[in-house]
């Protein structure tokens, strides 16, 4: 008998369905209302709804709520730490059932190899994950990536299976004049989904960003941009990672009017606050909790996210659509008791039964060893540009401050919060060091260091003493990459993540524990930011405004050019 043929009896209720939950009441995403009855499943697919099913297996939900299972819309799973499988069991418990993730972290070390990496272990998940293909490798010519991805390499991977479209056009300023190489991916990718990446574009410039194709933007930061975006065309995605906190901001905007065309993302978070706070259930509850319907909020996370994608196979608990499905007691409260992911129930056997992909990009790490002589400052004026960080934000500011040179050296300054930052060239191909300063970590002594950095992802080294900066940096060298904190010549904790420098071998609760650690080692230091490790990665990112550094030294985004210091 065909799978057709399966479908079609197991809806009309003349076999048994493969699966019934039995008893619940569907919350519809379309209209609002509550349907009760039996879902039957068929294989990966819903067959039914709303009547008395028989199954082969029959799990009782009765009293229950079922909505759709969550999209994530926009996230880079490598820098929730984990490997493409750890991520899976440490969200498709929460809900979410579909995962749209964008590979560049690991591609900026790794290029094409890492790219097939997420590829190849999307066939085997719990949870569906979705690959947009990384657009901007490297983010801009003003950093030094480790490998360099055109058109060419991107089109022999278009029609794989778990590929969406063209992942977040990063460098918008080589959209709106008509940068060769951004062209051509814009053409190969022309008619696909092209995800967008244009912080505080406006007016005429964002009419020419959106009529390059472009059809989704999770960079909106205030109500008034997330408008004019929808207003033009785009769909938007509330963002709420562990740095890149919009949804406060983005709350107002979400309506049942807005709803179909807005969608929730993470972007970038991490397990230490996925046990904390939550995934995308997160997002739901607070939403909820602001006086926002229901109906939109679930719509949200679920229908509208996959019709922004092109997913036309799930998003509805429906007949026909693939079988995600979360099951909770309020809807106010999210918090699964159950989830099914493509008609297979999540637990502890599903994940013991899938399948492995080793992983890749080992020894990635390799910088020459620095000594404390490397972190002076050498500019040439009294008056140096500083790094003013947002709590919150990867925005960031453009401060001006005078800093008197002494022995030659601009040295930082705790008292005034100002302390060096040093991105070092990591990936072996010129050596680069560039200093620079910030202010709004509080840091008082000591230094940390990482290689999660973005997106070239060398090393980032934030102190107010040299020579414990050169310990933080050559200690990752030693670890194969990742989070380092020292204080006077002692390495107080770290975390290795030597899958390319940005993800751990170890299970995500192992993870979590070294980042609770890591960040008690930080405050140590006088560190006030929540997220210091995220928010240093930011700091290195030279598309997002104001003011940035890469190994090639200060970025003025806004002029989108290297600064003299």
């Amino acid at each position: 008998m065909s799978d057709l043929s399966n479908r079609i009896r197991q809806g009309r209720g003349s076999a048994p369905a493969d699966l019934v939950l039995k008893g619940g009441r569907v919350f519809c995403v379309v209209t609002g209302e509550a349907i009760a009855g039996d879902v039957a499943i068929c294989g990966d697919t819903i067959v039914g709804i709303g009547h008395d099913y028989t199954g082969r297996r029959e799990i009782d939900v009765a009293g229950k709520w079922l909505v759709p299972g969550f999209i994530d819309t926009h996230l880079h799973i490598e820098s929730s730490l984990v490997t493409p499988f750890e991520f899976d069991r440490c969200v498709a418990p929460r809900g979410v059932t579909t995962a749209i993730c964008d590979p560049h972290e690991i591609a900026n070390v790794a290029g094409v190899p890492g790219i097939r990496y997420f590829l190849d272990a999307s066939q085997h998940t719990v949870m569906s994950i979705r690959v947009n293909l990384s657009s901007c490798v490297p983010s801009s010519p003003m950093e030094t990536a480790g490998a360099r991805i055109e058109a060419a390499d991107l089109v022999p991977l278009m029609d794989h299976p778990a590929v969406i479209g063209l992942a977040e056009f990063m460098n918008y300023p080589g959209v709106i004049h008509e940068d060769p190489g951004c062209m051509a991916k814009l053409e190969a990718f022309r008619g696909r989904h092209i995800d967008g990446h244009a912080p505080l574009l406006s007016g005429r410039d964002l009419n020419a960003y959106v009529a390059a194709g472009i059809r989704t933007e999770h960079e909106a930061t205030s109500a008034a941009e997330a408008r004019e975006k929808l207003q033009k065309g785009l769909r938007v995605l509330i963002r709420e990672g562990s740095v890149s906190k919009d949804m406060v901001a983005l709350a107002p905007v979400l309506s049942l009017a807005t709803s179909p065309y807005m969608c929730l993302c993470t972007d970038d978070r991490n397990p230490l606050d996925i046990a904390e706070y939550g995934h995308l259930d997160h997002m739901i509850r607070y939403l909820i909790g602001q006086g926002i319907p229901p109906l939109a909020v679930y719509r949200a996370a679920s229908l509208s996210a996959a019709e922004a994608f092109g997913l036309k196979d799930r998003g509805q608990i429906v007949a026909g659509r693939r079988a995600d499905i979360v099951v909770m007691d309020r809807l106010e409260e999210c918090r699964a008791d159950l989830v099914v992911c493509g008609g297979v129930v999540v637990d502890d056997a599903a994940f013991a039964a899938r399948g492995h992909v080793a992983p890749v990009a080992r020894g990635s790490v390799r910088a020459a060893r620095v000594a404390a002589q490397d972190f002076r400052y050498r500019g040439n004026n009294d008056d140096v540009p500083v790094i003013g960080i947002w709590p919150g934000k990867i925005l960031t500011e453009h401060i001006r401050e005078t800093v008197a040179p002494v022995d030659g050296d601009r040295r930082p300054d705790p008292a005034r919060d100002l302390m060096r930052i040093t991105v070092i060239e990591r990936h072996g191909i010129n050596g680069n060091i560039a200093n620079g300063f910030v202010r709004g970590f509080g840091m008082q002594s000591g230094a940390i260091a990482s290689t999660v950095c973005h997106d070239h992802h060398n090393i980032a080294v934030v102190g107010a003493g040299y020579a414990d900066m050169a310990l933080a940096a050559n200690r990752l060298g030693e670890i194969e990459g990742g989070f380092v904190v020292v204080k006077d010549g002692r390495v107080l904790a770290e975390l290795a993540l030597p899958v390319a420098g940005l993800m751990s071998l170890e299970p995500f609760e192992a993870v979590h524990t070294a980042l609770e650690h890591l960040r008690a080692a930080a405050v140590s230091l006088g560190v006030v930011l929540e997220e210091p490790f995220l928010q240093l990665a930011f700091l290195a990112l030279p598309v997002i405004p104001h003011l940035k550094i890469t190994d090639r030294g200060m970025v003025d985004v806004d002029r989108f050019c290297l600064i003299e210091g």
